[in-house]
């Protein structure tokens, strides 16, 4: 199905740049300049007001709101949990002589606004012409800190070209924001107060009770007036300010933001806790914040960095989704997830999937492994829930939601939330691949190996052994191509248990060894006994993988050989997404794919599949394959470059990089696809790096696109960060830091230190 950019945006390596306002496009601009820290963040909508297509975001990790659902049968939820649009607090409306801003009804021009990867700021300007003639430039910034997770700055800039005069400006903190998913404002305020130019407020959700604290100061040379204003929901400042023809005059606003859902502490509690942090903020300007935010993201390019020769789409892409993975996390705050939206719109509720340990968790253990550490804490956290949900589908251990922003299951699609098993082997795998590449067994002892545990005594206890084999597996489940409902053995998550299962194991024998005592108060704490332990064994063992032998493809689940056949290319485009255009039922009557199981695990556990293998199992799903999800194709492209398929390795690629800068997939307006933007990472380090970490040493196969010059990408493994370079000619790796570090390329064994190792490329150039 052919995917068509939506090509708007100025080519820029460094920024994203955008030339001219078009309203039908504001919405996947506000998407596109989205900013955020990991504890909060906002959409790029316009702060002074606008009456045309918007949608005012406003969201902080891990607050949310809940509606109830209906259950009538057991195991079935019983509540949604959302993450809750919050506060504005950027609002702020602009008014000159009587006339009062919106791009939806005043004449302007000259419009821009751009992202700057290297400052992390989102500016907005353009010339405001007022219906009395005269005219006024306007220039908008704003960051949300890095450094500072609370944090959050808005410039406003005034030049008035013709004239000499006064602009009021009413700015503040206001709480009536509406959510759109439900059409409807879930806050109330429980005080509101100045002290010492600090205006606060505080909010609460109705339903959940969680608490936000915002509090504001304003700086503004020339004012001639600043009031007090309130209002129910509300609190804000009138200012008037004096303008000089020809002279910019600045007015900047630094609010603190602090999330509570601890239930325990009492409003005024929250309120003192509030009031004392944004006191520790009290001197600090605008421009030292900026300072401090332009050094943050000069260490994430030297740490991070990808740098593409001879593409400046895909290198403005790239960087792109970088800085997107940093924005949306980075470790500050241990316990909190990734939606899979981010912090950039309401689309899937604020939720995180399996995703997040599958596509995520790789850019993070190899840029950021603190970050990595926190993602798999947040499971650590949650895990009192997970054993909670495998009670109600009465099973013992631990079974990790689908779907959650708090540890609680919060998807109503039954057929999801109770079939789909796959999230429990993620993050067993997301533990494995951490501790495999950070060395990290404190970790593994302290916190990890209670949740592979845990896990697998859900496995143990949700699979069973066929009637005519003796073979153990699991059945009525859906695997992650969601357009198999209630089939049996699904060969990934049949697959993945056993590898659980394994990995398990093994981590129990090697704490046992290195860490007795440790282990010994571990497995009395969780009861753990030998038996038990032999019968994961027994079930590891005996556990089937669907395969014809002849062929050697793994059958997708059982019968999936026989179902009708259907041709995917013979499907009018106009249909797509089929969800919107089939009937439910209809999506699974036929041998068609959602997105790759079969071949997601082949590129997991890629060492132990032999290429021809995955040579046949390529050719088979990708002729089957819809690519109805946004992390598909990033995986065809990364198997395709394995197997020599240069071409179609490319043409997967083409669009991952700028899946949202260019709106592929018409749906940038709802928010970022912000697991596929980890994808994009792993297409250019997996697929063209051709790096595989899933073994004791990390394996290189590198290849180039025709029409690349060169590229270059830094990893971090086992403490030493390497930089990798690859040209028409050869690969380059060296350390940049850290001890010599064993790795293959291309089959053969090196060591690469400091003074580093230089291979002549010998597979095809990819494109």
């Amino acid at each position: 199905m052919p995917k068509i950019a939506d090509k708007y945006l100025v080519v820029d390596p460094w920024k994203v740049v955008e030339e001219g306002f078009d309203p039908a496009r504001n919405r996947v601009s506000e998407s596109i300049f989205s900013l955020g820290n990991e504890y909060m963040g906002v959409r790029g909508y316009p702060e002074e007001g606008y009456g045309g297509d918007t949608l005012l975001g406003s969201y902080f990790n891990g607050l949310f709101e809940e509606s109830k659902v209906e259950a009538h049968y057991k195991g079935i939820i019983k509540s949604l949990r959302f993450m809750v649009n919050a506060v504005d607090w950027l609002y702020a409306r602009i008014t000159v002589d009587g006339e009062t801003l919106d791009l939806a009804e005043s004449r302007f021009s000259d419009f821009r606004r751009e992202l700057d990867f290297k400052s992390g700021a989102y500016t907005r300007e353009f010339v405001w012409h007022l219906s009395n003639g005269k005219s006024m430039k306007l220039k908008f910034e704003r960051f949300v800190s890095m450094t500072i997770s609370h944090l959050g700055c808005q410039r406003i800039l005034f030049e008035p070209l013709n004239f000499s005069g006064t602009v009021q400006v009413k700015t503040g903190l206001d709480f009536s924001v509406l959510h759109e998913d439900q059409g409807r404002s879930y806050w109330g305020t429980l005080k509101r107060q100045e002290i010492d130019g600090m205006a606060g407020i505080l909010g609460q959700t109705v339903n959940t009770k969680n608490r936000l604290f915002s509090a504001f100061r304003v700086e503004a040379p020339g004012q001639l007036d600043n009031k007090l204003v309130e209002s129910d929901r509300f609190i804000g400042r009138d200012v008037l300010l004096k303008l000089e023809q020809g002279k910019c005059t600045a007015l900047d606003k630094l609010t603190v933001n602090y999330a509570e859902k601890d239930l325990s502490l009492d409003h005024e509690s929250v309120w003192r806790k509030g009031m004392e942090l944004a006191g520790q903020y009290a001197d600090l300007s605008y421009d030292q914040a900026a300072l401090q935010q332009r050094e943050y993201w000069t260490g994430v390019w030297n740490a991070s960095d990808i740098a593409i020769e001879g593409d400046p789409e895909n290198q403005q892409g790239i960087r792109f989704c970088i800085f997107q993975m940093y924005q949306t996390y980075h470790g500050d705050n241990p316990g909190f997830n990734i939606g899979a939206k981010g912090l950039t719109g309401e689309a899937y509720r604020g939720l995180a999937f399996w995703d997040t340990e599958s596509y995520c968790l790789p850019f993070y253990i190899f840029n950021n492994p603190k970050a990595a550490k926190s993602l798999l804490e947040f499971r650590y956290k949650s895990l009192p829930y997970a054993l909670q949900r495998a009670k109600e589908l009465d099973c013992e251990g631990a079974f990790y939601p689908i779907a959650t922003i708090d540890g609680t299951e919060s998807c109503d699609l039954w057929q999801h939330s109770n079939l789909q098993l796959h999230v429990g082997t993620a993050v067993a795998y997301g533990i494995r691949h951490y501790v495999n590449i950070t060395s990290d067994t404190t970790f593994l002892y302290e916190k990890g190996l209670e949740m592979l545990i845990q896990i697998s005594r859900f496995y143990a206890t949700r699979g069973q052994f066929g009637q005519k084999t003796d073979e153990y597996g699991y059945f009525g489940v859906m695997g992650p191509d969601e357009f198999q409902l209630m089939v049996n053995n699904n060969c990934y998550i049949n697959l993945m248990a056993k590898k659980m299962f394994e990995y398990t194991l093994e981590s129990i024998s090697r704490m046992r060894g290195e860490e007795a005592a440790a282990f010994g108060e571990l497995a009395e704490r969780l009861g753990l006994t030998e038996e038990e332990q032999a019968d994961w064994a027994n079930k590891a063992e005996r556990m089937k993988i669907p395969q014809d032998q002849a062929s050697g493809i793994y059958e997708e689940h059982d019968g999936f050989f026989d179902m009708p056949h259907l041709d995917i290319h013979s499907i009018p485009v106009t249909e797509f997404p089929l969800y919107s255009h089939w009937s439910y039922d209809r999506l699974y009557r036929y041998d068609m794919i959602k997105q790759p199981d079969v071949l997601m695990f082949m590129f997991l556990y890629s060492g132990q599949f032999p290429l021809e293998e995955k040579r046949a199992n390529y050719d088979y799903y990708e002729s089957r394959c819809i690519h109805e999800s946004s992390l598909s194709p990033s995986i065809h492209s990364i198997i395709a470059a394995e197997i020599g398929r240069p071409e179609e390795a490319y043409k997967f690629f083409e669009f991952a990089t700028r899946l949202d800068l260019d709106n592929y997939n018409r749906n940038t307006r709802e928010g970022l696809h912000t697991t596929s933007i980890a994808a994009a990472w792993m297409n250019i380090v997996y697929g063209f790096g051709g790096m595989r970490s899933d073994g004791e040493k990390l394996v290189f196969n590198p290849s180039i696109p025709e029409r690349w010059g060169q590229y270059r990408f830094p990893i971090t493994f086992r403490g030493t960060k390497l930089a990798v370079e690859v040209n028409k000619e050869y690969a380059y790796f060296r350390a940049d830091s850290g001890e010599p570090v064993e790795i293959s390329l291309y089959g053969q064994c090196y060591r690469v230190g400091v003074e580093g190792i230089k291979v002549a490329l010998d597979q095809v150039k990819v494109g």
